[in-house]
């Protein structure tokens, strides 16, 4: 009986491994990848992706209502009914302008009642200082009658001071945003009486996270869109940056002056504005995603795919926004490199791109 024939072993894994290779090859040939040279090693399939600069800017989008910079509550600043008011809620005014007149007929009384004991004082000085200089009155009765001058003195500046109270006038040219009196109510001291906005400043206040505001500096252009109008842009300005966080949420106040002429342009208090801008700009930034990246020997590197093969290239990084993180120092566009984790891959591993990532 003829026997049967038997190949060895070695040559059966040869075999196997030689038709494993041509497999992955002819799996791999329909996505554009060219294969790599047909050395007899398994070639490993992989994901990579191409070194292109990108935009790794951080984009700052906010939002916050228009409002003026200097909003003043007038208030009274002595109790009396209210005789006239002079001005309604939307009125400009002038500064110095008079807009409200109390009641203060007690007052007006006690200024003239000033006035004569003023004049009562003065006659007894005058008559101390001629006895005086006589001799005939001690040093103390003259030193009491300079001091009741003094007294009625400041007592007229008092009642005088409180006559004018009774007046209200506008401490800067403003509109009269809110009006709180109707002629004949009774206010007091410290009432609000109307509220008044300087509309020739409008600002917008923006609460800006800590992670932000490192990159914003007084004097920055700032884009501005409002709702109201939504196809032109404004020119606005950051005006000031508040030195303290809120202690609520962390976040910085921010504010955006518009410019002198956005009044004029119809914008008002109250308005929703809305900010978009580039904050620490890297328009052309090369890039990786983040999970490509490995530590060896404390130094950060990724894989290059060179020939077919696996090759450490040691990197410097910058920030990380989001998948991406900058490549500073260690590649340069065109490149490829390994897609997934770099842990587990080693260096001089032959490998096959199946697949190019965006």
């Amino acid at each position: 009986m003829q026997g049967t024939f038997h190949f060895p072993a070695g040559f059966v894994r040869w075999l196997v491994a030689l038709v494993g290779a041509g497999s992955l090859a002819a799996c791999g040939s329909g996505d554009g990848a060219t294969p790599p040279p047909n050395t007899g090693v398994p070639h490993t399939p992989v994901a990579a992706v191409e070194i292109q600069p990108r935009d790794l800017s951080r984009h700052l989008s906010l939002s916050g209502t228009v409002e003026p910079r200097v909003t003043v509550r007038l208030a009274a600043r002595t109790s009396g009914a209210v005789e006239e008011v002079l001005v309604e809620a939307g009125d400009e005014v002038e500064a110095g302008q008079l807009l409200v007149r109390l009641d203060i007929s007690e007052a007006r009384a006690e200024l003239a009642r000033a006035r004569a004991e003023l004049e009562s004082a003065r006659l007894d000085y005058r008559r101390a200082q001629e006895l005086r200089q006589r001799g005939v009155v001690s040093a103390a009765q003259y030193e009491g009658a300079r001091v009741a001058l003094q007294v009625a003195e400041s007592e007229l500046a008092l009642w005088r001071t409180r006559v004018e109270f009774g007046s209200v006038h506008s401490p800067l040219k403003a509109v009269v945003s809110e009006r709180f009196i109707e002629p004949g109510e009774a206010v007091q001291a410290q009432s609000t009486l109307f509220e008044l906005a300087a509309l020739d400043e409008l600002v917008i206040r923006l609460g800006v996270s800590e992670l932000d505001v490192v990159h914003l500096t007084a004097g920055q252009a700032v884009p501005v869109r409002l709702d109201a109008f939504p196809d032109q842009a404004i020119a606005g300005s950051i005006r000031r940056i508040s030195p303290v966080a809120q202690a609520g949420n962390r976040l910085i106040t921010v504010e955006v002056a518009l410019p002198p002429e956005a009044t004029a342009m119809g914008v008002r208090p109250g308005f929703l504005a809305r900010v978009g801008m580039a904050i620490d700009p890297r328009p052309n930034a090369l890039v990786v995603p983040t999970s490509t990246i490995g530590m060896h020997e404390d130094r950060t590197y990724v894989f290059v795919i060179a020939d077919g093969h696996l090759r450490r290239r040691h990197v410097e990084t910058g920030v990380t926004r989001g998948q991406w993180t900058e490549i500073r120092n260690g590649l340069e566009p065109g490149e490829t490199v390994l897609a997934s984790n770099p842990l587990e891959m080693r260096e001089g591993q032959a490998v096959r791109i199946v697949s190019l990532r965006d």
